[in-house]
């Protein structure tokens, strides 16, 4: 069952010239399209099916710093600052406010794993209250429970990943950029060893750079142009229960978490449970991912077939004058796991007792596609004018805009607002193996 998704309508036809193709009209291609068009980059946002539909509107919609990695943290409270801009610029319509988050636990450790996580972040001038045992019972009083601790993180919000890539979208066109749905990229032309032009379903496009923000499926892409890009997906089930009063609008317990909707319904969500759908690029890639895996081996279980019927993690290489793997599966829209949505409406159930009446109103499933450190790669790679922005690691949609600007950023020359260096796909140069690889 797809997510739900605002549908917007856009240009029928790719032109055959731009200074720069966005490939992928997720959060990410959509934000860096924005920004480069908004900085007068005659700029095209290329989707092969509809602007959003993947993982962009599958997402809880959380924009946070609370308990961001160390690298990560610094494009958090960038993408917070720029998601205000867009709200700005774009209208309340995208569903952004910074409502705070809170959390909630009876776990000494994993309370006292905030509080470390807190003195970190009173560093990096990030604001968090730890919550003693009566603050956090307070806070959560649509629990009906008591409570040894928590968090709030009061600069931290949501957007609504129904509405924020396609409003996004409107805003590039807005802007002097152009946006097209229903084209499938299909490779790259290359002269003197750089990129010369992006190969779609509907002709070619000549540009001289081309952004590869296509999540789930960039790996398979790279590989066509010799790339080794590690990359693996995992797939992750959600649903919407109509609206309940009384609920916090943003709140993460280990047993649920659930996010309030701009349509008055309530995302519910177990935080890092997902089903391994086995494809031959996992293959290829396991040793790469083996410590991520068993890290979280207790929130990971075995998945089916989904991931092999997708084809967004083959091995094979395509023709350019044929239909390829994106054509056939315009959408990722893989099936929700019935025994954890199950579970998570249980959870939710004894966790928040307004929900006792509360239907089921969608449920569906979406690919989280990773990088081997958790952290997503955005950089140039060894191909002149091909720039790869890819394996958020479920954290796409609040860190989108930072994406967005940096990509804005690498392609235009200007200052960055952000040390690119950290996010650089060349830091998996080595394989697994210690040999040599491409980026």
């Amino acid at each position: 069952m797809p997510a739900p998704l605002l549908t917007i309508e856009t240009a029928p036809a790719p032109p055959t010239a731009a200074d720069v193709v966005v490939i992928g009209g997720g959060i990410v291609g959509a934000c860096a399209a924005y920004f480069l068009a908004s900085r007068g980059v005659d700029v095209v946002l290329l989707e092969k099916g509809r602007i959003g539909a993947e993982q962009s509107s599958r997402n809880w919609g959380w924009c946070r710093q609370q308990n961001r990695d160390r690298r990560e943290l610094p494009m958090a409270t960038r993408s917070l600052a720029l998601w205000d801009r867009l709200a700005g610029e774009l209208g309340p319509e995208i569903g952004f406010r910074r409502c705070g988050l809170l959390y909630l636990s009876n776990d000494e450790a994993e309370i006292e794993g905030w509080a470390r996580w807190r003195d970190f972040a009173r560093g990096e001038g990030v604001v968090t209250h730890m919550l003693s045992a009566a603050e956090a019972t307070g806070r959560a009083q649509a629990t009906g429970k008591t409570w040894k601790g928590g968090v709030f993180s009061p600069s931290d919000g949501i957007a609504d990943p129904a509405v924020a890539a396609p409003m996004i979208a409107k805003g590039i066109e807005a802007r002097g950029g152009r946006v097209v749905q229903g084209c499938a990229a299909r490779g790259l032309e290359l002269a003197g060893g750089r990129v010369r032009g992006v190969v779609t379903e509907r002709g070619v496009i000549r540009t001289p750079v081309a952004v590869m923000a296509g999540g789930a499926w960039a790996s398979s892409f790279c590989r066509q142009l010799g790339l080794r890009f590690p990359q693996a997906s995992v797939r992750a089930s959600i649903l919407a229960v109509s609206h309940a009063p009384g609920i916090p609008d943003a709140l993460h317990t280990a047993r649920v978490s659930v996010t309030a909707r701009s349509d008055g319904a309530h995302t519910l969500a177990i935080s890092g449970k997902a089903r391994v759908d086995p494809t031959l690029q996992m293959l290829r890639f396991g040793s790469t991912f083996v410590p991520m895996f068993l890290k979280r081996r207790g929130s990971l279980a075995p998945g089916g077939l989904e991931g092999l019927r997708s084809g967004h993690e083959t091995l094979g290489r395509w023709a350019l004058d044929r239909p390829t793997p994106m054509e056939r599966m315009r959408i990722l829209d893989p099936r929700p796991d019935g025994r954890q949505i199950e579970e998570t409406v249980g959870r939710a159930r004894a966790l928040l007792p307004a929900l006792q009446d509360s239907r089921v109103t969608a449920a569906w499933a979406g690919y989280i596609d990773s990088t081997p450190d958790g952290v997503p790669a955005i950089g140039g790679t060894r191909l002149p004018g091909f720039i790869l922005a890819a394996g958020f690691s479920g954290h796409g949609f609040g860190i989108g805009p930072g994406a967005g600007e940096m990509i804005a950023d690498l392609v235009t020359g200007a200052a960055p607002a952000l040390d690119p260096a950290p996010y650089s796909p060349a830091r998996f140069a080595r394989s697994a193996w210690g040999r040599v690889a491409d980026f």
